[in-house]
């Protein structure tokens, strides 16, 4: 096992290290002390290694990740997880805005809540919230799934286009063109795995689908209000 201390150690190193790990893998345990809210802390990696951040992270914490699991002993400010493309993110407090933003694959587990734009524009991430969602949360997602065990914040779903989205408790409001769907065997099953891999305590049943009712693909001018 690696342990590196940010107290001591300049995150460009520390970065510069991770990352070096895509061409030689053999050091796959990596513990990282006194973050105390540092920005852009394990980008960028392409490697199955484990990363455990001992603490709260600033700005883009393991942004692009591939293939790393990377841990959060703690919450994690704007923008975690963004361009995620594959591997597991875990945040054991809460994330601010726009958690898993442009994510095209991978899970992303917020064990607390997330804040506004929570999966704006995700691309094929899978994101589980086990508290609530903020306002304009998956807002022009494109495909993926967003899981809330919580609450939802007003306009969610926004624009969106073939993302799914469950939620348990309640939704302030959906955002244009989105509505409630039914749930189907099938999502029974995505939803059923996708709480099993994030160690979630619910049953899929106890959800709702929401997803785009595709009024909005091409522009009309008849419904020019909605844009």
């Amino acid at each position: 096992m690696q342990t590196i201390d940010l107290s001591t150690t300049p995150l460009r190193e520390l970065n510069q290290a991770l990352q070096a790990q895509a061409a030689q893998t053999n050091q796959t345990e990596w513990v990282i002390e006194n973050p105390k809210g540092a920005h852009a802390i394990a980008v960028g990696l392409d490697a199955p290694i484990e990363v455990t951040v001992k603490g709260s992270t600033g700005y883009y914490c393991a942004g692009m990740n591939k293939q790393a699991t990377v841990k959060v002993k703690g919450s994690a400010g704007p923008g975690v997880a963004e361009n995620m493309m594959s591997g597991t993110v875990i945040i054991d407090g809460d994330a601010s805005q726009y958690a898993g933003a442009t994510g095209n694959g991978g899970l992303l587990v917020i064990k607390g809540n997330a804040s506004s734009r929570c999966g704006i524009s995700m691309k094929g991430i899978n994101i589980v919230v086990f508290g609530n969602v903020g306002h304009m949360s998956a807002f022009m997602a494109q495909s993926g799934n967003l899981v809330v065990l919580g609450d939802a914040g007003d306009a969610l779903g926004d624009s969106l286009y073939e993302a799914r989205m469950f939620v348990r408790g309640s939704v302030k409001s959906l955002g244009a063109d989105c509505i409630e769907k039914e749930m189907r065997p099938e999502h029974i099953e995505i939803l059923k795995d996708l709480l099993e891999r994030s160690g979630a305590d619910a049953k899929p049943e106890e959800f709702k689908r929401y997803g785009s009712a595709r009024k909005l693909y091409n522009f009309n001018v008849d419904h020019a209000g909605a844009y």
